[in-house]
């Protein structure tokens, strides 16, 4: 039943209302004598509740019987916590031990039956007059406070869940706009964000300058680390602010966002730099360079256009490799006039017997190009022969007075023209037996008549950039191919030298015997096919042959260098280097798939058997000799009776050459008696020298 009064019957009036001030629910206690003056009260919405009237009690009633009332409101799970605060015993006891606060929350009801978290406090004290423990009981209503708790705490939640989103959106949207390869930005990123940027800033596009060489040459993984290497280099020039594309497959685009006009030359230089001195890991003869034309992009101009002129100063410094050409800069002019110049002195030989085609063609080329004419076949192969250095490319008609275009292609085939000379035949017959002709005779392309005037320029300046791209490629693999070719030599010269040292040896023998191993080798492949040795045997032979006593590294060195002649026990000791060589390079990696281990095998293993089965470790004998090992065999023999060792004096040259056609080394194949013979005076000449 609802009342408007408040009341509470304590002797101490200002706590009383003090109490109703803030309270959401409050009673006073006399502990002393368990007991409940007047009634509890309850606020609900600014409404006093008598709540002993909700319970059904009386005025004045029990303390232990409301409270055990109350806990009837109480969820299960939380009743007993709230009974044994509040028993009786226990307060008493916790006052008497110096308590007058205690405080704690629970779920209950309010007066209007509606769910409330309680928190409830309750002051004890002694009354002066009678000495009874009294108490203040307030209720504080913390359940908006509760909710609002759990409603931050949901959100909360919900902010960190919409956060990871936007970070899963960010990795996402990072991973769309971004080369996987590179890490730069990719295409996407520029169509969709850079495409509207607008200036100012420098912008620039890149190309790696022969990277489909390098790509066709070393393969895509080669390719790949160029890139990678070429993007890191980039990167570590420009600041984070700075926009990097990959453009397209070895093109890249730098937008340099407010980098005053002064310093763009300056930056894209550096950025040049940085690139050439990259190594490309696992490929540290690749050497990368970038070919690279600069724009400046004003307050309002459109990204499209700058990148449109950043690309044409790109395929002008592209013509020289390595160079930075900024929109605007002398050297922009000077190398636009080099161009030109540089085009107009490269020849195109115009062979045609219709003095109107040729005109018509020259009218086409001549502003680009020098104009050479002939009027039929033999004509043009006179001024190809006079001019062969000069001249990019020919346009050939088929049909011609004294020597037709198909006997031009013949013609530069024998002389193996066609492979540095590119042919475009232009003829007005298109039948298919024609054409395959043309093809199979090495012609590049073929053009019939009539033709586009903008079809066959466009064919020409392909044509010729196609076979300048294909003599780079080729002067790059032989650069490649001598590099390697001279390391490969230098090691096995450095391993065979310490072997030489460890005998006791001169270095030079080394280098004889390659050096007679390579005569008698040119010798007998001139006078005889018998070996059908390929050009691959024919360069490993020599180059192997430093090897051939490699074993010699497992012999003790007291026998290696002993005054005099060998013990029968020492010589076998020394026998076994042939064998012990063999074994060594048979264990090496890839022994299997290396013609030159193999080579260098055969050597080791052979090179001390003879043509009549007299010789060590395996007694072979003629042809079951590989020649490779005949060669080295005689050489070394020479050699050795031509050199000073430990154990002799050195024989004249025609000692030497006496006693091995005599058969006092062993027997030797009639067929090198006979090399020995035909070189006879160049070994005496270089022996001498």
């Amino acid at each position: 039943m609802e009342t408007k009064e408040k009341h509470m019957d304590l002797n101490n009036r200002f706590l009383e209302e003090a109490v109703f001030a803030i309270a959401d629910g409050y009673c006073s206690i006399n502990l002393t004598k368990n007991l409940i003056p007047g009634v509890m009260h309850q606020v609900v919405d600014g409404v006093n509740y008598d709540l002993n009237k909700q319970l059904g009690m009386p005025e004045n009633s029990s303390f232990t019987e409301i409270v055990a009332q109350w806990a009837l409101t109480i969820p299960e799970e939380g009743r007993k916590d709230f009974l044994d605060v509040l028993d009786r015993e226990s307060l008493l006891a916790r006052y008497r031990k110096g308590e007058r606060h205690i405080s704690f929350t629970y779920w209950t009801r309010t007066a209007t039956y509606e769910p409330m978290l309680a928190e409830d406090h309750l002051a004890m004290f002694e009354d002066e007059k009678t000495g009874d423990i009294l108490g203040v009981n307030y209720v504080l209503d913390r359940t908006e406070q509760h909710r609002l708790k759990q409603y931050k705490a949901q959100l909360e939640q919900k902010t960190q869940k919409l956060e990871a989103l936007l970070e899963v959106e960010k990795v996402y949207n990072t991973k769309l706009y971004l080369d996987a390869l590179t890490g730069a930005y990719n295409r996407r990123y520029y169509e969709e964000v850079v495409h509207d940027f607008t200036g100012p800033s420098g912008v620039a596009l890149m190309d790696l300058d022969d990277f489909k060489i390098y790509n066709d040459t070393y393969g895509h993984q080669a390719g790949d680390r160029a890139l990678e290497t070429a993007a890191k280099a980039v990167r570590a020039c420009i600041r984070t602010g700075d926009m990097f594309i990959r453009y397209g497959g070895d093109e890249f685009l730098l937008v340099l966002v407010g980098i005053p006009s002064h310093f763009f030359q300056a930056k894209l230089d550096q950025v040049r730099e940085k690139v050439y001195h990259a190594s490309v890991p696992g490929y540290a003869h690749i050497q990368l360079s970038m070919s690279i034309g600069g724009a400046m992009q004003t307050l309002a101009e459109p990204m499209e256009a700058v990148v449109c002129r950043a690309d044409r100063l790109m395929y002008q410094a592209k013509r020289h490799k390595n160079k930075v050409i900024v929109e605007g800069s002398e050297e922009e002019q000077s190398l636009a006039h080099g161009a030109a110049s540089s085009r107009e002195h490269q020849k195109i030989l115009i062979v045609d017997d219709s003095q109107l085609n040729r005109e018509l063609l020259a009218a086409i080329l001549s502003d680009d190009y020098q104009i050479m004419e002939a009027e039929d076949g033999q004509e043009g192969l006179k001024i190809l022969y006079e001019n062969q250095k000069q001249i990019a490319l020919i346009l050939l008609d088929i049909n011609m007075p004294k020597l037709d275009g198909f006997g031009v292609l013949k013609a530069m085939n024998a002389n193996h023209i066609i492979e540095d000379i590119p042919v475009i035949m232009i003829s007005s017959d298109d039948s298919e037996v024609v054409i395959r002709e043309s093809y199979e005779l090495g012609a590049s392309d073929y053009v019939n008549r009539p033709f586009d005037a903008r079809i066959v320029y466009r064919r020409v300046a392909n044509t010729i950039k196609l076979y300048e791209k294909q003599r780079r490629l080729v002067q790059l693999v032989s650069r490649q191919i001598r590099k390697q070719e001279h390391n490969t030599s230098m090691l096995v010269g450095v391993l065979s030298q310490i072997v030489e040292f460890r005998n006791g040896e001169s270095g030079s023998h080394v280098r004889n015997i390659r050096r007679i191993t390579e005569l008698l080798l040119n010798c007998l492949t001139a006078i005889t096919d018998q070996y059908k040795l390929t050009s691959q045997e024919k360069e490993n032979i020599p180059l192997a042959s430093a090897l051939h006593d490699i074993g010699k590294i497992a012999v003790d060195e007291k026998i290696l260098n002993k005054q005099g002649r060998l013990t029968k026990e020492e010589f076998e000791i020394m026998k076994t280097h042939s064998m012990m060589g063999a074994e060594m390079l048979q264990k090496l990696e890839n022994f299997e798939k290396e013609p030159l281990l193999q080579t260098a095998y055969e050597i080791a293993r052979w090179h001390h058997e003879r043509w009549d089965g007299s010789g060590y470790p395996d007694g072979l004998k003629e042809d079951k000799i590989p020649i490779s090992a005949q060669l080295v065999s005689m050489a070394d023999v020479y050699d050795a009776l031509t050199s000073e060792r430990c154990y002799k004096q050195a024989f004249s040259h025609e000692t030497a050459i006496a006693m091995i056609k005599n058969g006092e080394c062993g027997a030797f194949n009639p067929l090198l008696i006979q090399c020995l013979t035909q070189v006879e005076e160049e070994l005496k000449g270089k022996s001498r020298k």
